[in-house]
């Protein structure tokens, strides 16, 4: 969708990647943390999304003649310049399997590099899995309240930020939505297309009725009719009633209306009662205007009859928190632990290169506990709170451990074929399915923990105290 080439990213990433180069620097391998500090939505989960497009876009990184035209200008050293004209990424990179559950303060993708490829990557890694994490999540809170049983529709390319729609779509699919109006995105991504009509329509014709019969002619097998335009109980609702039983003449099935406007609860239970007592009841009903997660859980505890939701600005905009703070961390570099000091322990990073185990019962269920770990180290029995030391929580024997940071990208190659959407929003269901339920309610989610383990820990205070004493 856009042209990602190597000028997609901050300016500082470069003028810090120029130092490493001319002062011999390039050579030194580091590893990156990638990981965000609070759950989105006062929610207890978040879901990881973005994943496969940051992998391919990663993979075939290059700068261009207009990128490296344009670096001229800004005064970057020949010698680096000439760097850039052939550069690559070679490093490793760690995650996380797309569509899983995640949580605050555990590393969910790390890249292993030299610094200039790991530091040219960053703005990328941010911008894409932040903003598709964000979106994933609160299509997932939506897919929460509404199960199975109703459609998810993203009807938000209109309201998003620019081309952020395209990717919003992709990352609601992932959380649980079922199909998009966003035909670029279904192009792309393979995600079902679906629409109905604008107002615009219903008004540029001479009548209700007529715009109707025009779009049931022409879309025999796709007609959702738009009832709110004038007055949805006493004309639109009426009229789609007249036009469904005509198509049955020829054949055919109106296959909805839909609500956009006004008691949507109240104008669905009427709707219905209407088109029921005409023998329609095979006909459904969609609503749109300004849904939420709780605004679909309001109206299905109103036990409004309604069979689609079309979520618009509130989706993929991610509403009302608008960005996940997820963060890019060095943990290691020229074979050096390094650590991010600050006053708020919160926000001192983990040192070393990682590897994070997810704890289950017998059962598989998650038991809310996730422990991270030097990279080569055996799983521990005891885990340690990140931030208040006099904490820690037993590891129960038979409990399962699964390893959680998998080897995606080696040599700056991918390591298995790109999976599908549907793969991945499977996935996400199925690992979300495994999260108790006090951590995915709405008000006072539980606390999913995450642990260190005894030496990472003892490493870190080693760390900080050294450095707080020069």
């Amino acid at each position: 969708m856009i042209d990602f080439t190597g000028t997609y990213t901050d300016y500082y990433q470069l003028t810090m990647a120029q130092v490493y180069f001319l002062d011999g620097q390039k050579d030194h391998i580091a590893v990156f943390d990638y990981f965000f500090r609070k759950n989105p939505f006062e929610g207890g989960y978040t879901i990881f999304a973005g994943l496969e497009d940051l992998l391919n876009i990663i993979e075939n990184l290059r700068f261009d003649e207009k990128d490296i035209n344009f670096l001229q200008k800004q005064g970057f050293h020949p010698e680096f310049i000439n760097y850039l004209k052939t550069f690559r990424f070679n490093g490793i990179i760690y995650a996380y399997k797309e569509g899983e559950v995640v949580f605050p303060n555990s590393p969910i993708l790390s890249i292993e590099a030299n610094m200039i490829e790991a530091q040219i990557v960053e703005t990328l890694v941010l911008n894409i899995l932040n903003f598709q994490s964000l979106i994933a999540t609160k299509a997932s809170r939506m897919r929460q309240v509404a199960d199975h049983g109703y459609e998810l529709v993203d009807f938000g390319l209109r309201r998003s930020q620019g081309p952020g729609g395209y990717y919003a779509t992709r990352a609601a699919i992932i959380g649980g939505f079922n199909s998009t109006s966003n035909i670029r995105a279904g192009r792309d991504y393979n995600i079902p297309v679906v629409g109905t009509m604008a107002h615009a329509f219903v008004q540029g014709h001479d009548n209700e009725l007529s715009a109707f019969r025009d779009f049931s002619r022409i879309w025999p097998e796709h007609c959702v009719l738009l009832v709110d335009t004038y007055d949805t109980l006493n004309s639109g609702v009426p009229n789609a009633i007249i036009v469904a039983k005509e198509m049955e003449i020829r054949g055919h099935r109106l296959k909805g209306i839909r609500l956009d406007s006004g008691d949507l609860a109240y104008f669905a239970k009427q709707a219905r009662h209407l088109l029921d007592t005409a023998g329609l009841s095979y006909v459904k009903i969609t609503v749109s205007n300004q849904l939420d997660e709780y605004v679909i859980k309001s109206l299905l505890e109103q036990k409004a009859p309604i069979d689609i939701f079309g979520v618009g600005t509130n989706l993929v905009v991610g509403k009302p928190d608008a960005a996940l703070d997820g963060v890019y961390k060095l943990a290691l570099s020229n074979n050096k632990p390094r650590i991010k000091i600050s006053d708020t322990f919160s926000k001192v990073n983990l040192p070393y290169k990682k590897q994070v185990y997810r704890i289950s019962d017998t059962t598989g269920a998650f038991i809310g506990a996730d422990i991270v770990t030097l990279f080569e180290e055996q799983i521990p029995q005891i885990m340690h709170h990140p931030f208040e030391p006099l904490k820690a929580y037993t590891i129960k024997q038979h409990s399962q451990k699964e390893l959680m940071l998998h080897k995606v990208m080696e040599k700056g190659k991918r390591l298995s074929p790109t999976l599908s959407l549907s793969e991945i929003a499977k996935y996400s269901q199925l690992r979300l399915a495994l999260l108790p339920e006090e951590y995915k309610r709405f008000k006072n989610p539980h606390v999913y923990k995450i642990g260190l383990s005894g030496q990472l820990n003892d490493k870190r205070n080693e760390l900080i105290r050294k450095y707080k004493n020069t």
